[in-house]
């Protein structure tokens, strides 16, 4: 595994557990807004030296017993060849997994799940279908996303959708397309987009327009109510 950070305890990013995170190096997709620019770029291409995996599974055996999780986030993990091996590898020690993901890889998802490699996926959904052009730099084909999804509802442990919200990635419109695409999903996390970060295009920060208010993710949040059972801006 390409390892480009690690974060050893977090009470917040895998619901009821305590976990620490794991952070994989290089994502298929260019979000400007992105809060781990440093994790985007190709691993060929990262400058320093990833973390000890050796390192990182010493940490668990002497923590087991005090967190409860392990949560995958990227980056992109689905991309790693051996994130199967490394998922399996935390399941025999006895932790629960969280893995995020855009959705990009569904059958790397549906394998993970079939083999009961995780117990929670939070998907991020970057926009409507029509849109996806804007966050990926090559030919991409938006029926994994739409698969991803049915995996995710048909046979996921447990599951969560999410969204950054920031313009021109949604409006009120590609909210509903969203909503239209989950109908039905559980829960859905609207996130606002923060200026008090690092992110992968800086120019990005300095566009008033490209950020909403408080008002205006309440408006967003009644338009994906609509299809989901419930929704937390966060």
């Amino acid at each position: 595994m390409d390892i480009g950070g690690f974060q050893k305890t977090s009470l917040i990013d895998f619901p009821e557990t305590i976990a620490c995170i794991i952070f994989t190096q290089g994502c298929n997709f260019i979000c400007p807004y992105c809060h781990n620019p440093d994790l985007v770029a190709d691993p060929q291409k990262r400058v320093g030296n990833f973390y000890d995996e050796t390192e990182i599974f010493r940490f668990l055996k002497k923590r087991q017993g005090f967190i409860e999780g392990v949560v995958i986030t990227g980056g992109e993990p689905t991309l790693q060849t051996d994130l199967f091996f490394f998922c399996q590898k935390i399941k025999d020690m006895g932790y629960k997994l969280k893995l995020d993901s855009n959705g990009a890889r569904p059958r790397v998802l549906e394998n993970l799940i079939k083999n009961k490699l995780v117990d929670f996926i939070s998907m991020d959904i970057k926009t409507n279908l029509e849109n996806y052009h804007l966050v990926i730099p090559e030919k991409f084909d938006t029926a994994n996303i739409v698969e991803s999804t049915r995996i995710l509802m048909d046979k996921a442990p447990a599951y969560e959708f999410r969204t950054t919200c920031t313009r021109p990635f949604v409006s009120k419109k590609i909210m509903d397309d969203i909503g239209k695409m989950i109908s039905g999903a559980p829960k859905y996390i609207l996130q606002k987009c923060s200026r008090k970060v690092s992110v992968l295009d800086p120019d990005f920060l300095s566009t008033d327009k490209n950020f909403f208010s408080d008002k205006e993710m309440i408006e967003l949040q009644n338009t994906i109510n609509q299809y989901v059972t419930a929704s937390i801006i966060r």
